[in-house]
C-alpha cells in the first residue's frame, strides 16, 4: 500500500487537487566499522550495520573494490555487512 497519488477535496462547486509523492529515506550507516588488529593467519571479520535491510553494498581496500573470493567473503544477514578476511597477512593492512 502506497500513499503516493492524487488527491481531491470535492465540495461539489470547485475541487482542490494535490499530488503526493513520498520518497525512500536514503540508506544510512548505524553502526560503524571497527578497528582491528590480529596476528597473522586468522581470520579478520569487519561489520557495519546499515539502516536498511537488503542494500547494495560495496566493500573497498585502499579505494580498490573487493569481490568475494578465496581471500573474501562477502556476507549480508539482514541490516548487517559483513567482510572476513581469509588468512590474514601483513599486506592485508
Amino acid at each position: 500500500k502506497t500513499d503516493a497519488g492524487l488527491y481531491t477535496c470535492d465540495i461539489g462547486t470547485d475541487v482542490a487537487k494535490s499530488k503526493v509523492s513520498v520518497q525512500e529515506k536514503p540508506t544510512e550507516v548505524t553502526k560503524q566499522l571497527e578497528d582491528k588488529t590480529s596476528p597473522a593467519g586468522q581470520d579478520i571479520s569487519l561489520s557495519c550495520e546499515l539502516s536498511k535491510a537488503d542494500v547494495n553494498i560495496r566493500w573497498y581496500k585502499d579505494g580498490k573494490a573487493i569481490r568475494k573470493s578465496q581471500k573474501y567473503d562477502l556476507q549480508q544477514e539482514g541490516t548487517r555487512a559483513i567482510l572476513i578476511i581469509r588468512d590474514s597477512m601483513v599486506k592485508d593492512s
